[in-house]
């Protein structure tokens, strides 16, 4: 916590803060949540339901660091915040280990997703959508949450002799609820030249334990895919908010294979506006509108927001606008731990959405994806929300 003390409590970080911005409550803040962490580790403060309350409420956006003048390392710190509470009081963790483990392994994925299918295949969910039948509370906005299903998938690239190699970070999400965008970046790193491997040993990137306070579980995450993507490599990934987590395992392990790996991790819509050959793949147009979401973790993390637009942009056109800046309210898990908060800030999305009237919204991460799906779905916006490299891979030409 001694980076706690870093923060000199100017609040230029107050305009920025999600949550602070909706509440204009200080305790909602970065600094004032910081003040909170600095009372909790030396004991002054208790860690009472309103101060875990206020300490939970933090989305992990980073849009604090972002414009932090002292370069506090707010995520560091909430992340050891919360690992202290969970040391307190083990029982706040049961959600996100129960989660990991039914999405570290894929039984489980597998025993989760095959009702889940069948729910919607056999129209059962259109039924219950359409008359209703859960009513409009929590147990509604839970079943309007799940997206479209699909039996785990895990594409294998060309194994073109001589061609570049390259190593694909699928995440624990994407198989079940967007493997088009998996199938979509092979289709893309192949036309490139690039030989595509989708290490059989890979687990979750680690995310939600680490912002679940459980960094012991968070590590062995890291031993895990780092020894699944031993190599030279680059190591690349489609979702904004498991590429921030992979970036930072040299802060996670002090082993040398971590910060290797963490040097190879690359953001995948930035390696395709980087490589050279891309400026020469043909692309189909599309006279269409999309709405572009850039999540949290790539616009303050990774920042990879730029290379995103740059490759929509090839596609003859299309017209891009941007999303409202700032977090849509998914954040990892928080979307189903703090529904209210983030119901409220997906619905300043839902109301530029309702007045653009776009053919796509695009989002560069499955959690946003589903949280905006699934808001726009309740307030009756009909819009696909694809991840931007399936639109790429639908418009590209033979």
């Amino acid at each position: 916590m001694q980076a706690a003390d870093q923060c000199v409590k100017c609040g230029l970080c107050l305009p920025h803060c999600p949550t602070y911005r909706v509440t204009l409550n200080e305790a909602e803040s970065p600094r004032g949540r910081i003040a909170l962490m600095q009372g909790l580790a030396s004991g002054a403060l208790a860690a009472s339901p309103a101060l875990q309350g206020h300490l939970d409420g933090c989305l992990t956006c980073r849009a604090c660091e972002v414009v932090c003048p002292a370069d506090v390392p707010y995520g560091r710190l909430i992340d050891a915040a919360r690992e202290l509470l969970a040391a307190r009081e083990p029982r706040r963790a049961r959600l996100a280990r129960t989660m990991a483990a039914v999405l570290m392994r894929r039984p489980l994925r597998l025993a989760v997703a095959a009702p889940l299918w069948l729910y919607r295949r056999s129209g059962l969910q259109r039924l219950v959508r359409a008359t209703r039948l859960l009513g409009r509370g929590s147990l509604a906005r839970l079943e309007s949450l799940l997206p479209d299903i699909h039996l785990p998938r895990f594409p294998r690239g060309p194994g073109t002799a001589g061609a570049t190699p390259v190593t694909l970070f699928t995440n624990c999400t994407s198989p079940l609820v967007e493997p088009q965008a998996l199938q979509a970046a092979v289709t893309l790193l192949g036309r490139l030249g690039c030989a595509v491997d989708v290490p059989a040993g890979q687990t979750c990137c680690g995310a939600l334990h680490q912002h679940a306070g459980l960094a012991r579980e968070a590590r062995g995450c890291v031993a895990r895919n780092v020894r699944a993507f031993a190599g030279a490599a680059p190591v690349l990934g489609i979702a904004s908010g498991c590429t921030a987590q992979l970036l930072e395992y040299e802060l996670l392990s002090p082993a040398p294979a971590a910060r290797d790996f963490a040097g190879r991790v690359r953001d995948i819509h930035a390696y395709l506006a980087g490589h050279p050959a891309f400026a020469q793949l043909p692309f189909k147009p599309l006279p269409a509108r999309v709405l572009l979401h850039t999540p949290c973790t790539m616009h303050n993390v990774v920042k990879g927001h730029a290379a995103v637009r740059t490759l929509l942009e090839r596609i003859p056109g299309l017209h891009i606008d941007a999303l409202d800046s700032g977090c849509c309210g998914a954040a990892g898990s928080y979307f189903l731990t703090q529904p209210a908060m983030a119901d409220t800030l997906a619905q300043i999305k839902v109301a530029q959405a309702q007045a653009a009237r776009p053919d796509y919204v695009v989002s560069s991460n499955a959690g946003c994806a589903m949280h905006l799906a699934a808001a726009l779905r309740r307030a009756g916006v009909t819009v696909p929300v694809w991840h931007p490299l399936r639109l790429l891979a639908q418009q590209l030409a033979d």
